[in-house]
């Protein structure tokens, strides 16, 4: 198993991408920490996939926009596993809305939830990998953080500076033997995309040139490489799961 006894943190793992990390993880070994804000059903229906494929995994509830939340779920993470080897950083929310009608409060709410709780979570991870004098820490971004979207000026804001925090983080940690990457997936199908109209959606299909969305597991498997050993030369860096649509 690429993963070994490993120990992964998954945050936003109830459904969708992070829940098929969450599983994937899992099947290579790794012992996962799923995190999730509310929805107590569906976090345990991930709980579910993975100890019926064999694997081993808690329940971490906590808002990840709260410091003191994310504080205790880390201590509850090492106290439950004695240790932290992964931590995949991909909790994130949307308040779209053109930037000339958006609210204060909902470009902070995304701010706080996509960007400054990939701070709070990478600090204190940060902190039991240099003791361990090694780590994995995979952060969510977007191509909106690459390209931009109207409508998501709070999304896109956060999302870019998820890009920015890792590669300083990446540099700050790597004489640790800690690695700091980032994903930027593109059009995935979960259930913020199933309720596109569409037209939308196959204006956005036309422009891929994989003509095909992105499936949860894709995403998945990008984040599994750079949590394995197959990626310890790798660092700093942005990998896209986008079908060719941002070049």
């Amino acid at each position: 198993m690429l993963l070994g006894d490993s120990v992964a943190l998954v945050t936003g793992a109830s459904r969708g991408i992070g829940r098929a990390i969450a599983v994937r993880l899992a099947e290579e070994g790794a012992k996962v920490a799923i995190n999730y804000a509310g929805n107590d059903a569906a976090a345990a229906e991930t709980k579910s996939l993975i100890e019926e494929k064999g694997g081993e995994a808690i329940l971490v509830k906590a808002n990840v926009a709260d410091r003191e939340a994310d504080s205790q779920m880390v201590e509850e993470v090492v106290k439950t596993f004695g240790r932290l080897d992964i931590l995949v950083n991909n909790a994130g929310i949307t308040r779209d809305g053109l930037m000339l009608r958006m609210k204060e409060e909902d470009f902070d709410a995304v701010i706080d939830t996509n960007l400054k709780s990939v701070f709070y979570l990478t600090k204190l991870a940060s902190k039991i990998m240099m003791k361990q004098k090694s780590g994995r820490i995979i952060n969510m971004s977007s191509v909106v953080g690459l390209t931009g979207n109207a409508g998501q000026t709070n999304y896109a804001a956060a999302k870019a500076g998820v890009l920015g925090l890792t590669k300083s983080a990446a540099k700050e940690l790597a004489a640790r033997g800690i690695t700091v990457n980032a994903v930027a997936p593109g059009f995935i199908g979960t259930d913020m995309t199933a309720v596109l109209p569409e037209g939308v959606k196959e204006a956005l299909l036309s422009e891929i040139p994989l003509k095909r969305m992105g499936d949860p597991e894709d995403v998945a498997e990008a984040v599994l490489f750079l949590a394995s050993k197959r990626a310890a030369y790798i660092t700093g860096q942005v990998l896209q799961v986008d079908g060719g649509l941002v070049m």
